[in-house]
């Protein structure tokens, strides 16, 4: 007995040294270091409201401030997002709804914004009149929408003019659920007007473009980005996709950040793991023992592995066709924006960018994410970027 005791010991000790590796290298996972980290704000919480294009800009515009010697500041989402309700109701009524009247937007409604209103402090206009301390749209957006749809109808059933009151109504709405705006404020000992304070900022809005990629505009021009929340028509410049990818490079190097507008709706974007990635699912560019075996699994088994987001793995090479083809398709579409800070290293030396995102500080990465370049190359619909902070060679082809 004290003999198969012994043999029985000696076995468990023997398996779990054989399954202590396995384990180990299983939950490897992709082990991040960072590279150039530039300086930002710290990370907000959009909540429930699909307002990340104004979070991500305004963390964008704050990191500009830092750059640029200013102080840290929590700039108002809230005071654009609302002027920008406002200026996106009188177009969805002149376009009798055909308008995509919703919360989203892009980066050039938050510049164009400050242009045309000037900015406030996060304290002095928060922009939560309905009793959260977090936005919350599930309402808001059902309510603004309601009204506008009723002002409509009933001048169509009437076949009468709209009535003068209709964007008093709807402005006395964004009061309620926003709060009145004020005229002046006062600052760290210093009175201000919205225009006023925007002036004292050591930036200037009109140093910021908007840059994409696209074949089915010539490049090197200027065009109106056909997407649904695009309600403000803004043009965007058109590059090639391999120099478009440069801006991005010389950008961060130059300790710029980027105001990023991408689809995160891929498989390769994982919440959980906060990484986005864009394998590859050819077994063409696999090669010896890579292919045999990926050719033996199930269609089931090859999505699971794809996607365990176990280890780093090789990534679709990508080019301007799969670019176009994805936007055409409606596989890209403009659904999330965040703000690229810098650039990281996974395990294997490979390259990625490091995002700062608007969903609060949630693990593993504290509201940072990590995305491969492959994934930026390909589910790019636009980036802003300070001009100064273009290649000269492409900032001369640009005109700028």
């Amino acid at each position: 007995m004290k003999l198969l005791l012994t043999l029985l010991a000696a076995l468990i000790t023997a398996w779990s040294a054989m399954a202590q590796p396995a384990e180990e290298k299983k939950a490897e996972g992709y082990i991040f270091t960072d590279q150039k980290i530039i300086e930002t704000t710290p990370v907000k919480n959009q909540n429930r409201s699909g307002t990340c294009w104004c979070y991500s800009t305004m963390t964008f515009l704050e990191s500009e401030i830092l750059r640029a010697g200013g102080e840290a500041i929590h700039l108002s989402e809230m005071w654009i997002v609302r002027h920008s309700f406002m200026e996106k109701a009188e177009r969805y009524v002149r376009m009798h709804g055909s308008l995509n009247f919703a919360e989203g937007g892009a980066a050039h409604d938050v510049t164009e914004g400050i242009k045309k209103y000037g900015i406030v402090p996060f304290e002095v206009y928060k922009g939560l009149n309905y009793g959260t301390e977090l936005p919350d749209f599930h309402e808001l957006s059902a309510v603004l929408k309601a009204y506008l749809d009723a002002v409509m109808q009933a001048g169509e059933k009437s076949r009468r003019p709209l009535s003068t009151a209709w964007k008093r109504g709807f402005n006395a709405l964004l009061d309620e659920y926003f709060g009145e705006m004020p005229e002046t404020f006062t600052w760290q000992g210093k009175e201000y007007t919205p225009q006023s304070f925007a002036k004292s900022l050591p930036i200037d809005m009109e140093d910021y473009i908007d840059i994409s990629s696209f074949t089915h505009h010539p490049f090197y021009t200027k065009f109106i980005l056909e997407v649904p929340d695009n309600w403000m028509w803004g043009e965007v410049y058109n590059l090639p996709l391999e120099e478009m990818m440069q801006v991005v490079d010389h950008a961060l190097e130059q300790g710029y950040t980027l105001a990023w507008g991408t689809d995160v709706s891929e498989k390769g974007f994982s919440r959980t793991k906060a990484i986005g990635v864009i394998p590859e699912t050819d077994p063409k560019s696999m090669s010896g023992t890579e292919a045999e075996r990926w050719g033996q699994l199930t269609a089931k088994e090859r999505e699971a592995a794809l996607y365990s987001f176990d280890k780093p793995g090789k990534e679709r090479e990508i080019n301007q066709q799969m670019r176009q083809e994805a936007f055409d398709n409606y596989e890209t579409t403009d659904d999330h924006g965040m703000v690229i800070v810098g650039t990281a290293v996974d395990q294997n030396g490979t390259l990625y960018y490091k995002v700062q995102n608007s969903w609060d500080t949630v693990k593993p990465y504290d509201g940072f994410w990590y995305f491969s370049k492959p994934f930026v190359a390909y589910k790019t619909t636009d980036l802003m970027v300070n001009k100064k902070a273009l290649p000269k060679a492409i900032a001369k082809k640009l005109g700028l």
